[in-house]
């Protein structure tokens, strides 16, 4: 009998799907490289570099392995090394896992989490799948993509319709798949509204939670386990030189294929092959033009009218930054004063800098915070959570950073974009 058990168990673990690959280089490398804000930058992000959300002064950083300084001299660009992994030997995860590198949550915990928060508080919480990821999509694992609408429900609350009686304030994380600290801001807020004074919000309030937007990138992530790989796009495609897929970020269809975008396949920010190729793209569209009215007419300089309702928050790190649209130029929104003072207002709590991405950083094109305000008219703001060095800098902060440095600065934004969102402008 033990021995048909056992037998029984070898055929079980053959025939489980295995985990995506961990892929990605073994060493790597934060590299200095002077780029001040004019077309050096720019032609930075031209030739495919994976450019950090950083900046300090007229120095980016980028990240790559030891032959990414000889390729950045090439092409007349200095560096210096800045920080450096060693390589280091993988243990990849069991899919049993709940946890990786720490106490981060797998995908399978995030998901589960979702649906025990809708169990458990069946009078606020409701699980919405609102799409399938790429991998899914081909038949080849992949995952559903999940949304938790959380509120005091009444009739018409969590219907995926536009005219919805309440607010709505959208918040998602690991759209960039390697940025793991956004997942766990997602997990901790959620159980802040169902379990804290935050609850009492939800009267008049929606709040639509995403934590992992990318699950595919994600699986790759944590195929790593305690040496996550860094990995930041979708899984659709192949690379023999750099990591497969298409950046989630540059794909969305506001302005699509201009800066700050590439057309090499292997290049961190990779457009894909046109706008709102990606299903995980499509499907966050699709969803949000579901949640929202759009208020807004056409055109670079229109202002959405001021009975808009809503916001949309995109978590990413690092950097400290709170950034707003436009992303692909520093042209002013119709709306600029009034995205300038909800971000100036998120940022004076967290001690964050505030401004356009090509203020502060550069300029990207096909983002999706650009294609809410773009579409709809909704206030859309980026997150970049953490600092560029320090014990809980970077992608990879040892998980305590997340309790203790992270959580107690992006809980009052997050309180403050639900307080804006009623009434943003």
């Amino acid at each position: 009998m033990r021995t048909a058990v056992a037998l029984f168990a070898c055929l079980a673990l053959l025939l489980s799907p295995a985990p995506a690959p961990a892929e990605g280089p073994q060493a790597t490398y934060v590299l200095r490289v002077p780029a001040p804000k004019d077309d050096s930058a720019q032609r930075l992000l031209r030739l495919g570099y994976d450019v950090l959300e950083q900046r300090d002064g007229d120095d980016l950083f980028v990240v790559g392995d030891p032959k990414t300084s000889q390729k950045l001299r090439a092409d007349g660009f200095p560096s210096t090394v800045e920080t450096a992994m060693p390589p280091s030997q993988r243990t990849p995860r069991s899919l049993e896992d709940a946890t990786y590198y720490g106490g981060y949550r797998t995908i399978t915990a995030q998901f589960a989490h979702l649906n025990e928060v809708a169990e458990a508080h069946p009078d606020l919480a409701t699980v919405v799948d609102y799409g399938d990821s790429w991998r899914k999509t081909q038949g080849s694992g992949g995952y559903d993509l999940k949304a938790l609408c959380i509120t005091r429900k009444s009739p018409g609350d969590c219907a995926l319709s536009p005219t919805a009686p309440k607010p709505r304030l959208f918040v998602m994380g690991q759209l960039h798949a390697r940025e793991i600290t956004t997942g766990d801001m997602a997990w901790r807020f959620i159980d802040d509204l169902v379990g804290s004074d935050l609850t009492a919000m939800l009267s008049d309030l929606e709040v639509w939670v995403v934590p992992i937007a990318n699950p595919d990138g994600v699986e790759i992530v944590e195929s790593g386990g305690d040496s996550p790989v860094l990995q930041r796009k979708n899984a659709n495609g192949t690379c023999t030189s750099g990591s497969r897929g298409v950046d989630l970020n540059r794909n969305a269809g506001s302005h699509w294929g201009e800066v700050g975008s590439s057309t090499n396949k292997c290049s961190e920010t990779y457009r894909g092959t046109r706008a709102d190729s990606e299903v995980e793209v499509q499907a966050l569209e699709s969803l949000w033009r579901k949640l929202y009215r759009d208020t807004r007419a056409p055109g670079d300089t229109a202002a959405a009218s001021a009975d808009t309702t809503g916001a949309v928050i995109s978590m990413h790190s690092y950097g400290n930054y709170v950034l707003f649209p436009w992303g692909w130029s520093t042209q002013k929104t119709g709306n600029d004063a009034a995205l300038r003072k909800i971000a100036n207002d998120m940022a004076a709590l967290s001690g964050y800098t505030a401004g356009q991405p090509g203020e502060v950083l550069y300029n990207a094109s096909g983002a999706t915070d650009d294609w809410v305000y773009d579409d709809l008219g909704v206030p859309s703001f980026v997150w970049e959570i953490g600092a560029g060095s320090g014990r809980c800098g970077g992608f990879l902060p040892p998980f305590s950073c997340q309790k203790d440095v992270h959580w107690p600065k992006v809980r009052p934004m997050l309180v403050s974009a639900m307080n804006a969102a009623k009434r943003p402008y």
